[in-house]
């Protein structure tokens, strides 16, 4: 099935706010529509927020496989608006997308002669050869396989959601990052019962900030912004000048 973002969005904002939470969050209520969705699958969806966490690396990789198939297909889980805000807020020449997916926003910032790697848990052979000029890694964003500082700009996209282990996701993010830092994540209900595999939530701008902003002792300037639904946060680096002070 396919179903663009930004009309997603606006179901899911429908559901989310205008179902009272006792019946919203209820396997009954979500029954029908998420066989419709996921077919046999359905059962995967209801279950996962009760098995993930205890998942080895190995087996979450298996079930996002097992299930890709299944998942609403688009060309990107970013609405128009983040699109343009990331596009036009990248710092310097070499930028890397961590949870790349198949590789819609790293094609298009490479058509604007940036340097771009892209890394997934899942890297299809088709993508490779559809973006020559990309260099995908397969990678898990919890262990990065680049050296400190090694992109001027990351970004990370609809995939902090998604993680195990949020934090240790973050400080890769911040380890390989020179620059720039940008996020955005699904500005969304902490509902078991979802149209996805997501693990974390983030209901509102001070949920994502307080996340990124676990480690007090890191000097970092950063903006957080509502983009049409989706959660846009920016965090650049501390110069040289800024850190001998």
């Amino acid at each position: 099935m396919k179903l663009s973002r930004d009309l997603a969005l606006k179901i899911a904002f429908v559901i989310d706010e205008f179902v009272p939470p006792i019946i919203r969050d209820t396997k009954g209520f979500m029954y029908l529509p998420m066989r419709f969705l996921f077919g046999k699958m359905a059962k995967v969806f209801w279950e996962f927020k009760d098995k993930a966490p205890y998942l080895s690396e190995d087996d979450y990789i298996k079930l996002y496989k097992q299930i890709d198939p299944f998942l609403i297909k688009r060309a990107t889980c970013l609405n128009n608006a983040c699109i343009t805000k990331i596009t036009n807020s990248i710092k310097g020449n070499t930028v890397l997308e961590a949870g790349c997916g198949n590789g819609f926003l790293a094609q298009k910032i490479a058509s604007k002669n940036y340097r771009v790697t892209g890394t997934d848990i899942l890297v299809e052979k088709d993508i490779k050869k559809a973006n020559p000029k990309i260099k995908f890694v397969k990678a898990n964003i919890e262990h990065l396989p680049f050296k400190d500082k090694s992109f001027d700009t990351v970004i990370c996209t609809h995939t902090l959601e998604h993680v195990q282990n949020i934090y240790h996701a973050i400080k890769e993010l911040r380890r390989v990052t020179k620059s720039r830092l940008i996020v955005i994540v699904p500005k969304q209900k902490p509902y078991k019962f979802t149209f996805d595999l997501h693990l974390h939530f983030f209901p509102h701008i001070h949920s994502l900030v307080t996340i990124m902003n676990f480690d007090r002792n890191l000097k970092r300037k950063s903006v957080c912004k509502n983009l049409n639904g989706d959660l846009y946060y920016q965090e650049d680096s501390p110069s040289k000048t800024a850190r001998a002070k």
